[in-house]
């Protein structure tokens, strides 16, 4: 049998085929319990990949996810919602995937064992000492993946590797940090967009929230660094500084609109009697920290 966890068979699954609907059901979630578990095992390796990433922020760096299939789509969502969420340049955090663009809607199952191609999409990034790549492959043994990260280490990054298996003596010396929540084999055997998948977002979803909070990008535990782009987002704005300031809609619409469209920027304006172009160079002062320059929000 192949030593991956990822590719051997679960015993608990092993005659899911005989099963009822509602057993599948049950089966599949109680394998998903699990997963929270193994990703908090690894808690300590995940907070010293986010000291890395806000690191290479500071420096001006990026963050750079690196996959392939499930792996490098999951990398492409984290990056897509950096954005909207918390007004983060587009460059912030970024995501290279095997295949390119095509891989997200169709698979390119071969684009994963070319390393050259992981090696030359880290230059056209143009990589440099101020990143950190995380490179996602929950096998741990994607070429793609291998290729893209010795080619970012060569050019002096920040490296880490995200796996669902048992990490190599030779990965954890390569690399910053190894993350490796041991989920376990799937209900599916070698299906890692289940457990493996599941795990792979959470981590991310803690690396780029934890950062973005670390970059001063939230209030309390607000997303006041959005930007008011759509309906949706104005009614979460205006309902964010009726909490904050405690005034009525009318005048959040007001202060929203004065700061254009920006939450963060409007809550300093009123906190500290200011208009929108002085309170804007009093965040970048203090690197966006509201809590800095008006308190606490609560």
């Amino acid at each position: 049998m192949d030593a991956r966890l990822t590719e051997q068979r679960n015993p608990r699954s092993a005659s899911i085929d005989q099963l009822s609907t509602l057993d599948i059901v049950d089966l599949i979630n109680a394998e998903d319990r699990t997963v929270a578990a193994a990703v908090g095992e690894e808690r300590q390796q995940i907070a010293r990949a986010i000291d890395l990433v806000v690191e290479c922020f500071g420096k001006g760096g990026r963050l750079i996810y690196a996959g392939a299939g499930t792996s490098g789509r999951l990398g492409v969502l984290d990056a897509a919602e950096m954005p909207p969420t918390y007004s983060a340049d587009p460059h912030l955090v970024q995501a290279i995937i095997a295949g390119g663009n095509d891989a997200l809607l169709h698979a390119q199952e071969g684009a994963e064992d070319r390393p050259e191609d992981g090696a030359a999409a880290i230059d056209e990034k143009a990589v440099g000492p101020n990143d950190f790549v995380l490179g996602i492959a929950t096998s741990g043994t994607t070429p793609f993946v291998h290729g893209a990260l010795n080619r970012a280490r060569e050019r002096g990054a920040r490296t880490g590797f995200l796996l669902c298996t048992y990490p190599s003596e030779e990965l954890v010396a390569s690399h910053d940090v190894v993350i490796a929540p041991l989920v376990g084999p799937e209900v599916i055997t070698g299906s890692t967009r289940m457990k493996a998948g599941t795990a792979t977002k959470l981590v991310l979803n803690t690396i780029s929230t934890a950062a973005m909070v670390r970059t001063g990008k939230v209030y309390g535990n607000l997303m006041v660094d959005l930007q008011v782009t759509c309906q949706k987002l104005q009614d979460r704005g205006e309902r964010i500084l009726m909490d904050t300031l405690g005034v009525e809609r009318e005048e959040a619409r007001r202060l929203l609109g004065e700061s254009g469209g920006h939450v963060k920027t409007a809550i300093v304006m009123s906190r500290l009697s200011l208009d929108a172009e002085q309170a804007r160079r009093r965040l970048e002062d203090v690197g966006g920290s509201i809590a800095q320059l008006v308190g606490d929000v609560r």
